[in-house]
């Protein structure tokens, strides 16, 4: 059985020990029921670190971090801008997009998005466990809610805009997607953008539009869909 893999955003030095967090502290002695001796792997952006717990109470625990057992990798260039949607959906994207590697989520309000607020606590706690799950470095960052003429009036200027449009005929293509530029992927709320929305979206040099399926597609479904096939062609 592998190590535990767990979050820990502070720097962490090479033999020095730390107390843990009151909720890593729980999960640790009450939820794994890990004993002193244990070990856990340690991660943030700089990489993972081989750990011991030196002490264990209920509400009590310390590690000391021994070495470390991997560098951070660089991290990825592909961000998502998601209009908000209810709960459970909106959960199950930011835990997916994490897990497909997203460096960077914006949270998006449009003319038809009917949620309009995001439950930053949680969130932050959904891609966090995620990246322990998958393995990753980083737990992508969740910015401000943001208007879409916001969003797209402020567009990295070299970065690629890929919209997942239902009434776009055209298939992504591989050489879409060429190039070390950063890569966004805007996914519309249920009922899609509205007339006006969509051309604001177009007339953006930068934006290449594209078709997912025949069918419309659920949210959530669109996102996966969409990031595993930009993925694809960049071979991640």
């Amino acid at each position: 059985m592998s190590n535990i893999r767990l979050y820990y955003p502070s720097k962490i030095i090479e033999n020095t020990t730390s107390l843990l967090s009151k909720e890593h502290t729980h999960y640790v002695a009450n939820v794994m029921r890990l004993k002193r001796g244990s070990n856990i792997n340690f991660f943030n952006q700089e990489g993972e670190w081989f750990s011991e717990v030196v002490f264990l109470e209920k509400d009590r625990v310390e590690v000391k971090f021994l070495n470390r057992l991997k560098q951070s990798l660089r991290s990825s260039n592909i961000e998502l801008a998601i209009c908000l949607v209810k709960k459970n959906p909106m959960e199950i994207i930011l835990q997916k997009a994490t897990e497909l590697g997203v460096n960077k989520i914006t949270p998006i309000i449009s003319e038809r998005t009917e949620i309009k607020e995001l439950n930053y606590e949680r969130a932050k706690k959904i891609v966090i466990e995620a990246t322990e799950q998958s393995n990753q470095f980083r737990p992508p960052e969740i910015l401000k809610i943001t208007k879409l003429k916001d969003f797209i009036n402020n567009l990295n200027g070299s970065s690629k805009l890929f919209f997942a449009d239902i009434n776009c005929k055209e298939k992504l293509k591989k050489e879409d997607t060429k190039g070390d530029n950063l890569k966004t992927l805007l996914i519309g709320p249920e009922g899609d953008f509205s007339p006006d929305e969509r051309k604001m979206i177009l007339d953006n040099k930068k934006t290449i539009s594209f078709s997912l399926s025949k069918n419309i597609l659920r949210t959530e479904t669109a996102t996966i869909s969409a990031l595993s096939l930009i993925n694809y062609f960049l071979d991640l």
